[in-house]
């Protein structure tokens, strides 16, 4: 094995570890890491590894310290050792002469003055690490820097050091810690593209970065901001602007000029209004209002033409304009928990929508007009005010999602058979209702996945559940069962069976509380000696209806 290991790397110019997926700040997929497979628990030896190698992956493998092993490899240019035990950066370290990436996140470090002579290093990870602050000044000297991340790491100040030194750094991840301000030297990171500085303490948003004009991503989600200056209009390549759950009663109307913004989540603020020149941003493609206090939807975001998410639930909402059903691109809209007491006309006719939630306002009944969402995959109409199940939606062909539980609606006591019209459902929510029973029809869902019916009051199931072989989690807790079908067990995809709460007899309650592969065992078991008991009752059947036995026992 490790003389083929060596000999591929030879020939490729060099010998890559087990790669990870990469990840930005904000939850997006990088690219993967492409090398040449070797079994995960031979990479913490190294006894096959050459020179050549340039990627070794050790996370997550309870190390304590960095291998002198590893130190020996000269040309290595990427190391994963996130989510171990490691306490100490050992002195040895030096000798990765060519280390470029460098992921030491998620372990116990606080010293990482041995970090200073990585010359090289273009991307550092310490985040999750209780980082001493007398050492953090000791990454200024990695000038070479693009990347760095420093989340979780208990910051009060940012190193006057690292904005004066870092030049070339790109990307700054600064959450999850207890700054409150940013040195007035961070205009000097003039590269700087994104900065992450969600769950902070910032009260206002800091002016000087207004003037680091590269910026693209700013990410100030939970903090305590109750003004943006406007000289925020000075970052026209702003893509993407972050300011979730802070304390904004307004916006400048400066924001105007950042032309490039397509991204804008000002959700679970204090806006009742937007400014009137944000109509301008018609590069806007997902905005977020929700748990503001709006008087009334913001006539801007019908401007803008490329939107495809719209985020405004819970915004004191009860009417939307024409003009905004005219955005044909639109693709997700969420207006739950507002005060519609229908569905806004219009709406059907946005036919590229593909997640339409509407839960928590006064709906009663759905329009025919419905089917023209010919698009639509995902369909969320719980706690609304339906007096029958609502049959339109029966209409919605591509429905692979449906929510229709009523904690505070009004409750279903039946769902309907034509619920088979439903062919592509894969997750169907009835919870919180009145149901006594569940239609046979519903086993002809054969791709449904996902089965919730927790807090009803159904009596049995019925047979047809066991040719529903992709279900993979069955909710049932909280209601009158008291027996399940003899050959649930069938449904071998099962990863999930709840049934808490409910009167078991067969199986018993302590069987059932030991999940599916238990039940499976038990079900078998009482098939087999229904089978057997069948086959003694017919032979003595049989023994008794011959007359000459008879005589013999006679």
């Amino acid at each position: 094995m490790a003389e083929s290991q060596q000999s591929q790397g030879d020939s490729t110019g060099g010998t890559h570890f087990p790669g990870v997926v990469l990840e930005d700040d904000h939850g997006e997929a990088a690219q993967e890491i492409q090398k040449n497979e070797v079994p995960e628990d031979e990479a913490p030896t190294l006894t096959h590894v050459t020179d050549k190698v340039h990627f070794i992956d050790l996370a997550n493998k309870q190390l304590q310290t960095i291998s002198p092993e590893v130190t020996r490899l000269e040309y290595l240019e990427e190391l994963h050792m996130e989510n171990n035990l490691i306490v100490s950066i050992p002195r040895h370290i030096i000798k990765l002469r060519h280390i470029k990436v460098l992921y030491l996140n998620q372990n116990c470090i606080q010293d990482i003055q041995a970090l200073g002579e990585l010359q090289s290093l273009l991307s550092l990870d310490l985040s999750n690490n209780p980082l001493s602050h007398t050492s953090l000044p000791v990454i200024s000297n990695l000038q070479s820097l693009r990347k760095l991340r420093l989340h979780k790491t208990n910051i009060h100040e940012l190193p006057v050091q690292i904005c004066k030194n870092l030049h070339h750094l790109e990307l700054l991840g600064l959450s999850d810690n207890n700054l409150r301000c940013l040195p007035k030297e961070i205009v000097n990171l003039k590269n700087l593209k994104e900065l992450y500085l969600q769950k902070n303490r910032f009260e206002s948003f800091p002016e000087e970065l207004c003037y680091l004009t590269k910026l693209e991503i700013i990410d100030l989600e939970q903090n305590l901001i109750s003004f943006i200056p406007e000289e925020i209009g000075l970052l026209t390549n702003l893509v993407k602007l972050f300011l979730a759950f802070n304390k904004l009663s307004s916006i400048p109307d400066t924001l105007q000029h950042c032309q490039k913004l397509a991204v804008l989540d000002l959700s679970h603020n204090l806006l009742d209004k937007l400014p009137p020149g944000l109509e301008n941003l018609t590069e806007m493609r997902e905005v977020s209002l929700s748990g503001n206090p709006l008087k009334k939807f913001p006539r801007q975001i019908c401007c803008w033409k490329s939107l495809t998410h719209v985020n405004l639930k819970n915004t004191r909402l009860h009417k939307v304009p024409k003009a905004f059903t005219k955005l044909a691109g639109v693709r997700i809209l969420d207006l739950s928990e507002n005060n519609f007491d229908e569905i806004p006309q219009g709406i059907c006719s946005m036919k590229n929508l593909e997640v339409l939630a509407l839960d928590g306002n006064k709906i009663q009944e759905i329009p025919g007009e419905v089917e023209e969402l010919t698009n639509l995959k995902c369909l969320s109409l719980s706690e609304n005010q339906f007096s029958a199940f609502p049959k339109e939606i029966f209409l919605l062909k591509s429905l692979e999602k449906l929510y229709l539980g009523q904690e505070k609606g009004i409750k279903f006591t039946s769902l309907p058979e034509d619920i088979k019209n439903l062919q592509n459902l894969k997750e169907l929510y009835v919870d919180n209702n009145c149901l006594e029973y569940l239609p046979e029809a519903i086993g002809l869902l054969t791709d449904l996945k996902i089965l919730d019916c927790q807090n009803n009051l159904l009596k049995k199931l019925p047979h047809s559940i066991c040719r529903m072989q992709g279900l993979q989690k069955l909710l049932l807790q909280n209601n009158q069962l008291s027996h399940l079908p003899k050959h649930l067990d069938r449904l071998q995809e099962l990863e999930l069976l709840q049934l808490e709460g409910n009167p078991m007899i067969e199986p018993p309650t302590e069987v059932c509380s030991q999940g599916p592969s238990v039940i499976w065992e038990y079900l078998q078991e009482k098939r087999f000696q229904s089978a057997r008991k069948l086959q003694v009752t017919g032979l003595f059947f049989y023994l008794f209806s011959d007359p000459n036995f008879v005589a013999w026992v006679d």
